[in-house]
């Protein structure tokens, strides 16, 4: 997590992680190196930012990479998304330097902010949008279900952000996008988690959405994303439901996962075969 004044001016916070939000974010223009599925939209109109700036991830299947845009726009909160082939996800000073905004919606449409521009010059826009102060009073902020694979109970979860301590050694299924956050090996997971799985954002720079594969094998942690095309970034149980693994580290494919398996069919056969104590 980084502090915008000493890059921009006019961003009152960079972040890495829509998750480092905080109540004094309030009224303040924020870019987060956050995926802009709607988890993340949600949070931001729960601060009550002024607007806010995400990674597209991709944009991915249905439309989830930017679901914030529209969910925000009934709340009349500004949101652009930045190219993620532009700038890494889960990097906010990345995206400050080269990222280019693919997407936006209506009010920030109306601040200025347009597909091409640069997201420091987006920045500078959405300063002058008015503070909406609209907010979701309705919603659930946070969505983790335990569910039973071949007699094994599994965390699946719409963000790594909902990690628990008790989940050491389990199965996790996150809706997360699988870059590291700020580039720091050790946010890789929080917990020495038996597997995990991840949405790959499409890659994106750098392959930044593949960033945390590496780091979780030197940690002999098995791990996986599934492709943003298959599944909903953001959304837990459709990385489980419908999610085709793209990528898996070593410790994975011992297991037996490989590009092209449905996650859900690995887990049954993997489960089912070693009974692992989770």
């Amino acid at each position: 997590m980084m502090n915008s004044q000493a890059q921009n001016p006019v961003a009152s916070r960079v972040i890495h992680s829509i998750n480092y939000l905080e109540l004094s974010d309030r009224g303040q223009v924020v870019l987060a190196g956050s995926h802009g599925g709607l988890y993340s939209g949600y949070k931001a109109v729960r601060t009550g930012v002024r607007a806010v700036v995400l990674n597209d991830a991709g944009v991915g299947r249905e439309d989830a990479g930017i679901a914030a845009l529209g969910y925000a726009e009934l709340f009349g909160l500004p949101v652009a998304t930045v190219d993620s082939r532009s700038a890494r996800i889960g990097d906010g000073a990345d995206m400050l330097v080269r990222g280019v905004i693919s997407h936006v919606n209506a009010p920030a449409s109306a601040a200025g902010v347009v597909p091409g521009m640069r997201c420091s010059e987006a920045l500078l826009a959405l300063a002058h949008a008015p503070l909406s102060g609209m907010q979701d009073e309705t919603q659930q902020e946070e969505f983790r279900q335990e569910i039973s694979i071949a007699g094994q109970r599994i965390v699946c979860i719409d963000s790594a952000s909902l990690i628990q301590p008790e989940d050491a050694g389990r199965v996790v299924i996150t809706g997360s996008h699988g870059g590291l956050i700020g580039g720091d090996a050790s946010k890789a997971i929080n917990v020495p988690a038996a597997f995990v799985a991840f949405n790959d954002a499409g890659g994106g720079a750098d392959q930044a959405g593949l960033g945390r594969l590496a780091p979780l094998q030197q940690r002999g942690i098995a791990a996986v994303t599934v492709s943003h095309q298959t599944a909903r970034i953001g959304v837990g149980m459709s990385t489980l439901e419908t999610g085709i693994i793209s990528h898996a580290n070593p410790a994975a494919r011992a297991m037996g996962a490989s590009a092209g398996m449905a996650l859900k069919f690995f887990l049954h056969k993997w489960l089912a075969s070693s009974r692992p104590a989770i």
